[in-house]
């Protein structure tokens, strides 16, 4: 595989786009310089002087989609989903055969992409999360039905420059953003209640803070840094009869198990309304 990327465009260079564009310049991988859009000139401007980015405003370069597309090897289309098929009929005459596309949108499947693309442009769907803002994301990567090992293997490159890729078949991208997708409001949402409960034993909101974050976050660079699982780190936590397990039996008794599947199924459920537009 090459040492470097070759020319990309990012179509909607927002949050996440512009997490991926980050990542990118970061990572020096991108020799073949990166084109980014977005619709406003303040927008652009904020993209303006990282190395190796062509910026453009598309409210002064109203073509700009389409020159963005026809330079590059690799699309990115960031566009809001309602947006997107709009975005694919206006690139389309300028992307040359094998330029690979890549979907950064959610709920927009990749026979949509492909209906309108046409044969020979070969497509690829991805579903990065938000750590991708530091370089940590989780990326499900799906690949359309002319994406070939080599298209694969390119676009897995890009995306590991914000983090770590899972590829799998399209069918299993919504129950993948319901796992790493959502998965950080879960995380978040445990420091809360864990900041509360300590706010209730007597500390102040500032020490609250401190002790559940700091602790979420040393915890998961202990269990990235010692590679062992999360099971046996936990075991070493919990001495016998100790507080630790007295604690762990409480939270295994409200049947957590359970609950994630369930919280889990309710998010895939509702992706599944999303795509069919309720």
């Amino acid at each position: 595989m090459p040492d470097t990327l070759p020319p990309i465009a990012i179509l909607g260079a927002g949050s996440m786009g512009g997490a991926i564009l980050q990542g990118l310049v970061r990572s020096g991988l991108a020799a073949g310089g990166i084109t980014a859009t977005n619709r406003t000139a303040a927008k652009a401007e904020d993209l303006d002087g990282l190395s190796g980015v062509n910026s453009i405003a598309l409210e002064q370069q109203p073509t700009g989609n389409a020159d963005a597309a026809a330079a590059a090897d690799i699309v990115l289309v960031g566009v809001k989903p309602a947006m997107v098929p709009d975005l694919l009929r206006e690139i389309a005459p300028s992307l040359r055969p094998g330029t690979v596309v890549v979907s950064l949108a959610a709920g927009v499947t990749i026979a949509t992409f492909e209906a309108i693309l046409g044969a020979g442009i070969p497509v690829l769907r991805s579903m990065p999360n938000t750590p991708a803002l530091v370089g940590k994301a989780v990326t499900g990567l799906a690949a359309g039905s002319a994406a070939t090992a080599a298209d694969v293997a390119v676009v897995r490159r890009l995306f590991e420059t914000v983090g770590t890729v899972v590829e799998v078949p399209e069918d299993q991208i919504d129950a993948l953003s319901t796992i790493s997708g959502s998965g950080p409001a879960y995380v978040y949402l445990l420091i809360e209640e864990l900041t509360e409960a300590a706010v209730g034993k007597g500390f102040t909101e500032q020490q609250a803070r401190l002790m559940a974050e700091q602790t979420f976050i040393g915890a998961a660079a202990l269990l990235e840094a010692s590679g062992e699982e999360p099971a046996e780190l936990r075991r070493r936590v919990t001495s016998p009869k100790g507080t630790t397990e007295r604690a762990i039996g409480v939270l295994q008794g409200a049947h957590l198990a359970g609950l994630f599947a369930e919280a889990t199924d309710a998010a895939l459920a509702r992706a599944k309304e999303l795509a069919q537009g309720t």
